[in-house]
């Protein structure tokens, strides 16, 4: 099940939103073609990851930030942009440019000491913006709780596209990485599920002060729950692959 847009159209352009995705995109880029090199890969993580036992220690704090614009492969990074594209312009024409960045990069930061809390001790190195975007998220959740994103339902050879509310897709996600949160060990590597669910709560609370100035349960009683602003149609066309009748 993937998102692939929403019908909360954004008020103004979105730098910050390509400023981070071009970041993302070509730091991957300068160093694509050496992820075969295992030394220089090694090196690599050594010097921006997030380490926790280094983190622990106190040192390395500067890779809670440097860690968000580093990608294991071309499918995490793709995730990734995704996901900001979708929901993340929408935070930023509500917060402003400047202030909208300093959300990200806190909400990053904040799933990387999540990460770090889970695992104090591990040696294994954490990369992704997936923290800072699942507090996007988490953002996202708190102010348009209603608004409409459509959705790929991939069943093994079934695809279709519909629209659903945004708390659920975003609910089904965030129970889906707290699942995987308890049944996964961080020290031993993979989806760092902690980060994701710690960032997506770091990222609802931060958004609560601008909740709060918009009218708190009154903003979302007047737009009940929708964007503050007509959401946008998408018209949905019909396949062109010819129905095959079955006897």
């Amino acid at each position: 099940m993937f998102p692939i847009r929403d019908h909360n159209p954004s008020g103004r352009t979105p730098y910050v939103i390509y400023l981070l995705m071009a970041a993302n995109i070509l730091i991957f880029l300068s160093y694509a073609g050496s992820m075969d090199n295992q030394r220089l890969i090694t090196q690599l993580y050594t010097d921006y990851a997030v380490v926790p036992a280094r983190i622990t220690d106190g040192y390395t704090l500067e890779t809670l930030v440097t860690s968000m614009f580093l990608h294991g492969g071309w499918m995490h990074l793709a995730g990734n942009m995704l996901f900001l594209w979708i929901f993340g312009d929408n935070l930023e024409d509500e917060m402003g440019h400047l202030p909208f960045l300093l959300f990200y990069l806190a909400a990053g930061i904040g799933a990387g000491l999540i990460h770090v809390v889970t695992a104090p001790q591990s040696l294994v190195p954490t990369i992704g913006a997936s923290g800072a975007i699942a507090g996007v998220m988490g953002g996202y959740l708190l102010m348009f709780p209603k608004a409409r994103v459509d959705i790929l339902l991939v069943l093994v050879i079934y695809f279709r596209v519909f629209s659903i509310p945004a708390f659920v897709m975003l609910g089904v996600w965030l129970g889906m990485q707290f699942i995987g949160s308890l049944s996964s060990n961080p020290d031993e590597g993979g989806v760092a599920y902690w980060a994701h669910t710690g960032g997506f709560l770091v990222g609802l609370l931060l958004c609560i002060p601008l909740w709060l100035r918009r009218g708190a349960s009154d903003y979302w009683n007047r737009t009940h729950g929708h964007p503050p602003h007509p959401e946008h149609k998408y018209k949905l066309s019909q396949s062109r692959i010819p129905r095959i009748p079955r006897r």
